[in-house]
C-alpha cells in the first residue's frame, strides 16, 4: 500500500519538472527564429490572400503552410508575414507568403584575399646515409718541418713498354742517319743494353764532309746495399780542313787534309744505396779512363780514380771527396805527364730556410809542372720567399785541366802539336736568385766574376799550317764578368719551353781580345705534344760577334808582324723537328736545320752547313 503511494508521488514530481522545461525551450527557439528573420534582408514577393473561416463570437486566422527547407527559413517567413500583415490592412488579405529568390554571396575586399596558390605536391629531399670512420691516431705537437716521403710513381699508360728501337733516315746533303738502342727491359735489379749511332753529311763546299759514329754497351746491378754500374764506349769522328778565305782565290793545289778522332772510354762505379735513415754513412768509388788519338801523331791516355765518404748526423753532413787524375799527352814535338790530385773536405748543414756548404779544395798539380793550390769551396742558400725564391752565393776555385779530347770536341779543326798548359780559376764568385715564379715556371739568374790565370784561347794557325787552329794561353790574370739567366716553363707534360742567355765581359791580361769567344749567346727550345701521336720540337741559337787573331807583316825588315782582329759575324740559327707515331711500334720523324739558310761561321773561314733537311722512320720493339 505504501509502495503504491510512493510511485504516484514520483510520477507527479516528474510531470511537474519536465513540463515547464519544454515550454521554456519552445519559447526560446521561437524568439531566436524571429531575431534571425529581422537580420536578413532579401527581396520579397506578395502571395494572394487565403480565405479565413469565421465562427460566431470568435475570429480565427488559418496559419500559413510552411514549405521551407529548414526551421530557420520557416521562422523567417513567419516573421515577414506578420510585418506585411500590419502594413497591408486590406479586409481580404490577412496573411502573406515571402519567397527568397537568390542565395547569399559573401564579397571579400582585395586586402584580405590570399593570392598564393598552395603547393599540392609533397617533396621530400634525399638525405644520403652518413658513415663516419674516426682515425685512431695520436695527436702530436710537432711544429718542425718534416722530410717529405717519396711520392709513388703513377701507373704506366702502356702495360707493355717498348725497350728497343731502330731509326733510319736520309737527307738532302747526302745525309745518312742511323741509330739503334737495345735494353733488357724493366728489371729493378739488373739493367743491361747497348747502342750504335751514325750520322754523316756532305756540304756544298769542297770537302765539307763530316761523320760521327759511336757504339757502346752498359750495365747496372742493384743489390740490397750497393749499386754497381759500368759502361764501355767507342767514338770515331772524321772531318776535313775545308776552310779558307773565300774572298780570295782558293790556294793553288788546294787539297784539304783529313782529320779523325778515335776515342775508346770505359768507367765503373760502386755506390752505397740511399736509405732514409738517421745518421747514415754513405760512400762511392768510381774509376774511368780513355785512350785518344787523331789522324796525326797526337795521343792521350787518362785514368781518373775518384770517390767520397759522407757521414750524416741529424741535419749535418761531414765528409771528404777526392780524385786522382793521371794523364799523358804525346805528339811529334812533346811528351807530357799532366796529372792532378784533388782533396775536398767539407761540412754541410741545413735548416728550414737555409743551407750551407763549407769546405776547401786542395789541388796538387804534378808532372811536367808542379804547383800546389788551396781554394775555397763555399756555397750558401737562403729562402727569401718560402717555397718560391732562394738567394744563393758561391765562392770556389780549381785547376782546369787542358786535354786533347776536350779541345777536339770544342773545335774539330785543331792541328798537330797543340800546346798543353792548364788554366787556373783562382777565385770564382757568383750570387743570384733561383726558384719558382708560378706553377710550372722556374728560373735561375746569377752574376759572377771569375779571376783566371793562363786562360786557354783558340786562334788560327794559318801562317804555319794550312787552315788549322791551335791554342794559346793569356799569360797573367784575366777577369770575366758576366750574367747568366735561365728560364723553364712547363705548365703541362704536353708543353715545355726553356731558354738560357749569357752576357760576358772579358778583361784580358796580355791578349787584345778574348779570341773566338763571343760576349753574347742565347739558346732556347720548345717541345709541344700536339696529340698522342704528334710531337713538335724547335731550337733557337743566337750567337754574338767574336774575333780571331791574325797578323800583318811589317814592311820594315826584321820587325815583328802586327796583330789584327778578324771579325766573325753574329748569326741566328733556327731548327725544328716533328715526330709522328703511326702506332705503338712504328713512328716517322723529320728534322730541319738552319731554316733561315744563313752563312754561319763558328770558326774563321769555316761556314756551317746551310739549309738541310732529313727524315726517316723508326721501329720500336
Amino acid at each position: 500500500m505504501k509502495l503504491k503511494y510512493i510511485y504516484t508521488l514520483l510520477t507527479l514530481i516528474t510531470v511537474l519538472y519536465f513540463v515547464p522545461v519544454n515550454a521554456q525551450t519552445n519559447q526560446h527557439k521561437t524568439k531566436k527564429a524571429a531575431a534571425k528573420t529581422h537580420a536578413k534582408k532579401a527581396p520579397v514577393k506578395k502571395a494572394p490572400a487565403k480565405p479565413v473561416s469565421k465562427s460566431p463570437g470568435k475570429t480565427t486566422a488559418t496559419p500559413p503552410k510552411i514549405d521551407a527547407k529548414n526551421l530557420g527559413d520557416a521562422a523567417t517567413k513567419a516573421t515577414d508575414n506578420n510585418a506585411n500583415n500590419k502594413q497591408d490592412q486590406s479586409p481580404g488579405s490577412l496573411t502573406e507568403e515571402i519567397v527568397v529568390t537568390t542565395a547569399y554571396k559573401p564579397v571579400l575586399a582585395d586586402a584580405v584575399k590570399i593570392r598564393r596558390n598552395p603547393e599540392l605536391e609533397d617533396k621530400f629531399p634525399f638525405k644520403a646515409p652518413l658513415s663516419y670512420d674516426p682515425l685512431d691516431k695520436r695527436l702530436e705537437k710537432n711544429e718542425e718541418i718534416k722530410q717529405l716521403n717519396a711520392m709513388k710513381m703513377p701507373a704506366e699508360k702502356d702495360s707493355l713498354l717498348q725497350n728497343n728501337y731502330v731509326k733510319l733516315g736520309l737527307g738532302n746533303l747526302k745525309t745518312t742517319y742511323g741509330e739503334a738502342y737495345i735494353n733488357n727491359g724493366r728489371d729493378e735489379a739488373l739493367q743491361a743494353g747497348g747502342y750504335i749511332k751514325h750520322f754523316a753529311q756532305e756540304g756544298t763546299l769542297y770537302k765539307q764532309n763530316q761523320s760521327k759514329d759511336a757504339i757502346g754497351i752498359f750495365g747496372k746491378s742493384i743489390t740490397d746495399q750497393n749499386a754497381l754500374s759500368g759502361r764501355i764506349d767507342y767514338n770515331y769522328n772524321t772531318n776535313y780542313f775545308y776552310g779558307y778565305n773565300t774572298a780570295n782565290p782558293a790556294p793553288v793545289g788546294f787539297n784539304p787534309g783529313k782529320q779523325h778522332f778515335s776515342i775508346i772510354s770505359a768507367e765503373g762505379e760502386l755506390a752505397k744505396n740511399y736509405k732514409d735513415v738517421e745518421n747514415d754513412f754513405t760512400y762511392a768509388v768510381k774509376i774511368k779512363g780513355y785512350a785518344y788519338s787523331d789522324a796525326y801523331q797526337a795521343k792521350e791516355n787518362n785514368v781518373v780514380l775518384s770517390g767520397f765518404l759522407n757521414q750524416t748526423v741529424k741535419q749535418f753532413y761531414a765528409g771528404v771527396s777526392g780524385s786522382l787524375d793521371l794523364s799523358t799527352q804525346n805528339d811529334s814535338l812533346y811528351s807530357y805527364n799532366n796529372s792532378l790530385l784533388r782533396l775536398n773536405p767539407y761540412l754541410k748543414f741545413q735548416g728550414s730556410f737555409y743551407k750551407v756548404d763549407a769546405g776547401i779544395n786542395i789541388v796538387d798539380q804534378f808532372g811536367y809542372t808542379s804547383n800546389f793550390y788551396i781554394f775555397p769551396a763555399v756555397k750558401a742558400e737562403l729562402q727569401v720567399i718560402p717555397k718560391y725564391v732562394r738567394l744563393f752565393v758561391e765562392a770556389k776555385g780549381d785547376v782546369n785541366k787542358t786535354s786533347l779530347r776536350d779541345l777536339s770536341e770544342i773545335n774539330p779543326f785543331i792541328g798537330p802539336n797543340v800546346p798543353i798548359k792548364n788554366s787556373v780559376d783562382k777565385l770564382d764568385i757568383s750570387a743570384g736568385l733561383k726558384g719558382t715564379l708560378a706553377p710550372g715556371l722556374s728560373f735561375k739568374a746569377d752574376i759572377y766574376r771569375n779571376s783566371i790565370s793562363d786562360m786557354v784561347l783558340f786562334v788560327n794557325n794559318f801562317r804555319t799550317t794550312t787552315n788549322k787552329f791551335t791554342v794559346i794561353n793569356d799569360d797573367g790574370s784575366s777577369r770575366v764578368n758576366g750574367f747568366n739567366g735561365e728560364l723553364d716553363y712547363k705548365p703541362a707534360d704536353e708543353l715545355n719551353i726553356f731558354g738560357r742567355v749569357e752576357f760576358k765581359d772579358y778583361q784580358m791580361a796580355t791578349e787584345a781580345q778574348a779570341w773566338n769567344l763571343p760576349k753574347f749567346k742565347l739558346t732556347a727550345g720548345a717541345s709541344i705534344q700536339i696529340s698522342d701521336n704528334v710531337k713538335i720540337t724547335g731550337s733557337l741559337l743566337i750567337r754574338g760577334a767574336a774575333y780571331d787573331k791574325s797578323y800583318i807583316l811589317s814592311p820594315t825588315p826584321g820587325s815583328s808582324p802586327s796583330v789584327v782582329a778578324l771579325p766573325i759575324n753574329s748569326f741566328v740559327d733556327l731548327s725544328g723537328g716533328v715526330e709522328y707515331k703511326v702506332n705503338s711500334k712504328i713512328f716517322i720523324f723529320g728534322k730541319v736545320n738552319n731554316i733561315l739558310n744563313t752563312t754561319n761561321q763558328t770558326w774563321l773561314y769555316y761556314p756551317d752547313y746551310g739549309f738541310n733537311i732529313f727524315g726517316g722512320a723508326g721501329y720500336s720493339f
